[in-house]
């Protein structure tokens, strides 16, 4: 299928360190000690997996503003309710997503749902910021979920690798998500032995984090809880899994420009910056979710 093509070979790999938020068990591979980003991708926090007890208290992420940039949320295990000010609502089960594009400005609320609250169970969610460029920092807000059967999920054909697509296309087949700056993400969960190719043109970026299990990217061992950092020499990424794993891979064009964050706010300078906190504190980013 794609044997004429020549595998990208790994810079260096970065390992996620624990940050956890209260009780809830959180790795963060980027930003890190030797990687600012790998451009558009910012930020990635990992939670979980771990079990909540009946009676629990949920996700503290209450209502926050975001401003400048995207957040792409894959719900691996349990459940997410969403509520933002632009009307976003939904409560996403496990295999979904959550697409939420800040732009202008939203506040949103990421929490438990009741039922999880009161019944507990496992818990496993990542979530990734994806960096907008300045001409599309104050586009519109928008929020988009989908539940696990809205993805259309295909098994490579040897049936080793399960590949949910999320945003742009995956072996020929269209994700439901075609982002502003042609983004591509899909989550790939592997059988143990099992290979995965996928064409990655040059000039691109790719991301690469392993969720779960043990693989090798170009022939290099990569170790659980891992980002991997490529080289642009190849027009490929190979992908070999030694037992049952997931990996969150995507790639896209970096957008080249500076990047200037002050908490939940992503701008190209600290005027934006300021206006975006003088904004917030204004009301111009709509009333904030009831949760």
């Amino acid at each position: 299928m794609t044997d004429a093509l020549q595998p990208r070979s790994v810079l260096r790999q970065h390992p996620a360190y624990r940050d956890d938020i209260g009780d809830l068990v959180t790795r963060r591979p980027v930003p890190g000690p030797a990687i600012e980003q790998i451009d558009p991708f910012l930020f990635l926090n990992h939670h979980g997996p771990q079990t909540y007890s009946a009676n629990n208290r949920g996700l503290p992420f209450g209502p926050h503003p975001h401003r400048g940039f995207e957040t792409v949320t894959f719900i691996l295990e349990g459940e997410l309710a969403h509520n933002d000010s632009g009307g976003g609502e939904s409560i996403i089960r496990a295999g979904g997503v959550q697409w939420m594009t800040a732009g202008s400005g939203l506040i949103h609320a990421e929490l438990s749902p009741e039922s999880f609250k009161r019944a507990g169970g496992p818990m496993e969610i990542l979530q990734l910021w994806v960096n907008l460029p300045g001409r599309l920092k104050m586009t519109a807000p928008n929020y988009i979920g989908l539940q696990a059967a809205d993805l259309p999920t295909f098994r490579t054909d040897d049936g080793g690798v399960t590949v949910e697509p999320v945003s742009g296309s995956w072996l020929g087949v269209e994700a439901p998500i075609q982002s502003l700056i042609d983004i591509h993400l899909a989550v790939l969960r592997f059988q143990a032995g099992a290979r995965f190719q996928a064409p990655v043109a040059r000039g691109r970026n790719v991301f690469l984090y392993t969720v779960r299990g043990h693989v090798s990217v170009g022939g290099v061992a990569v170790e659980p809880w891992s980002l991997i950092e490529m080289k642009d020499d190849g027009d490929e990424v190979e992908i070999t899994a030694s037992d049952d794993a997931i990996v969150l891979l995507g790639h896209a064009r970096p957008i080249g420009e500076p990047v200037f964050s002050h908490g939940p706010f992503v701008m190209s300078t600290r005027e934006e910056i300021v206006q975006a906190i003088q904004d917030y504190q204004a009301g111009r980013f709509g009333p904030p979710p009831a949760v």
